[in-house]
């Protein structure tokens, strides 16, 4: 038996609990990895509310969670490269990462680096991936400027430093309190509230080349006052905007790779990037873990370690 998170309808945080269950058992093509830390992500919190449930349909008990990094427990038949005691970053499609055992298929793992912290690896795949395709869909350039919503979020994070490896400008729209953490990667902080167009234009001497949105709330309509063009403005949240206004809504499937996550995995080994770790729960403390998430205030990830 092992322990893993569910829920039996949809619904507020109140119903996710952490149950036992049969020991997972890898098929051919997978590994089972022993999770040492998981992330946890607010589309997670939307399919347990039931608000993509026309979308992706869950069946209930259901588990959740697609971010992860362990230990190989057991291989499966036909999942050549991997050996019981490997050091691994992954994901699941299979909503079930919080727990303490995951089924995972083979072809959605990479190595983890001994300098790769398990809170920075576990955390990584979902932001991550979703970063990389939102920079890569607005295709900042050296001598331009960047626009990043929520920059000091878990995606915005991540958004900042690989937007800035471009050789552009990027200024990031966060609270004062995360204002030297953006200031030492190299990204210029704005205040959002009332004002901040002024205050982007300032900062950005008038010229606004491209926009990131990752928190929603009508910062597709900022970009577009700001003039920055449709084509060059991308949400991972807003699929009203997309909707109504034609920009990208380039997010995590857009890039959702072994091949990025390795690439990505790199970097935090190289000191390129960092995942700044907001706060760790223990898998039992789901719940207030989730309440955290939903106040939309940290700066970077939370993570489960079971």
């Amino acid at each position: 038996m092992s322990r893993a998170v569910r829920y039996q309808r949809f619904g507020g945080v109140d119903v996710l609990e952490v149950v036992e269950v049969p020991r997972p058992r890898p098929g051919p093509g997978q590994v089972l990895v022993e999770v040492r830390a998981a992330g946890i992500n607010p589309g997670e919190a939307a399919i347990r509310e039931g608000v993509f449930a026309d979308r992706w349909p869950s069946v209930f008990p259901s588990g959740q969670g697609s971010d992860l990094a362990g230990v190989v427990a057991e291989v499966g038949p036909e999942a050549p490269g991997w050996r019981t005691g490997d050091e691994v970053v992954g994901f699941t499609d299979g909503r079930a990462s919080h727990a303490e055992l995951v089924v995972v298929e083979a072809a959605n793992l990479v190595g983890k680096p001994a300098g790769v912290s398990w809170e920075a690896a576990g955390g990584l795949y979902v932001a991550g991936t979703s970063a990389y395709a939102a920079v890569r869909a607005v295709r900042p350039a050296e001598g331009e400027t960047v626009v990043v919503s929520g920059a000091a979020g878990g995606v915005g994070s991540i958004a900042v430093q690989l937007a800035r490896e471009t050789g552009a400008t990027v200024i990031g729209l966060a609270s004062a309190a995360n204002h030297p953490w953006l200031t030492g990667h190299g990204v210029l902080p704005v205040e959002y509230g009332a004002g901040t167009a002024e205050r982007i234009r300032a900062a950005s001497g008038g010229r606004v080349d491209a926009f990131i949105d990752t928190f929603g709330s009508g910062y597709v309509e900022l970009a577009l006052e700001l003039g920055v063009a449709p084509a060059r403005i991308n949400t991972i949240i807003d699929f009203a905007a997309v909707e109504k206004h034609g920009v990208r809504a380039e997010g995590n499937a857009a890039a959702a790779t072994a091949d990025v996550l390795a690439e990505l995995v790199a970097r935090i080994d190289k000191g390129i990037l960092e995942i700044p770790i907001a706060r760790v729960y223990p898998l039992d403390e789901v719940q207030a873990a989730f309440r955290d998430l939903e106040r939309r205030r940290t700066r970077g990830k939370i993570v489960l370690r079971p």
